[in-house]
């Protein structure tokens, strides 16, 4: 899917991959999950492009399901992934966390689930080598991205923001559509180590000039991130 003359997505509403373009290359934003390679492969081709334009993979965070085929193009492509520093360890498989799943609707984690299970998502091979990355970074990879640090939903979460791409990637920090209840519209991301942190840390967003707000879990938002963030507030307030 084409969203603007320098961004695509792949993927679906339930796990979401992006890909930024210039003529320098590609930066793939999050692997997602191990059987979305041939959606990579697929959409690559649709725009002309081969996987040795792949400049660089960056991973908003190191869970399973935004790693998925990560260590496929680092191990058979030579491509390198950049992870924040404080979730290196989690993208190698070294550490872990069992987060609380909170509110669920049997339909909608069926469907989550079922999508995860059906794209591999059982078998997510860790990164053996990551690239660490820290908040204010600028990356010399495809379209500068640079490093927000938000800790909070992993201590390494982050944005990434793109201004070639007018986008700003969020991963977990925010989700327009919950996994778990199938609800839409900026909300917290379930599976969050530390809520009130990640509530919080999306404060640095404020103020940001990017068009889309892209996260790993739902539709692209392209009404700002001010108003994205309010309406994370106001939906973690009814939830109390």
């Amino acid at each position: 899917m084409k969203l603007g003359p320098s961004l695509h997505r792949i993927g679906s509403d339930l796990v979401a991959v992006y890909l930024v373009e210039t003529p320098d290359g590609i930066t793939v934003i999050d692997a997602g999950l191990a059987g979305q390679w041939s959606e990579l492969t697929a959409e690559l081709a649709a725009m002309g492009r081969s996987l040795s334009d792949i400049r660089g993979v960056v991973l908003t965070h190191g869970d399973s399901d935004h790693i998925g085929f990560a260590e496929r193009l680092r191990r058979d492509h030579g491509i390198p992934v950049h992870v924040h520093a404080a979730d290196a360890a989690r993208a190698r498989g070294e550490v872990s966390t069992k987060p609380g799943w909170g509110r669920m609707k049997l339909g909608a984690t069926v469907r989550f689930l079922w999508y995860a299970l059906t794209r591999k998502g059982l078998r997510t091979t860790p990164l053996t080598e990551v690239v660490p990355v820290n908040d204010g970074d600028v990356l010399g990879l495809p379209g500068a991205p640079r490093v927000i640090g938000l800790p909070g939903h992993s201590p390494g979460s982050i944005a990434i923001h793109v201004p070639a791409a007018d986008a700003v990637f969020v991963g977990d920090a925010l989700t327009t559509r919950h996994v778990l209840t199938g609800a839409l519209g900026p909300q917290p991301a379930p599976f969050t180590d530390d809520p009130a942190e990640a509530l919080a840390s999306l404060r640095r967003l404020e103020g940001l000039r990017a068009t889309w707000v892209l996260p790993g879990h739902g539709t692209p938002w392209n009404r700002g991130i001010d108003e994205a963030v309010r309406e994370v507030e106001q939906a973690a307030a009814r939830a109390r």
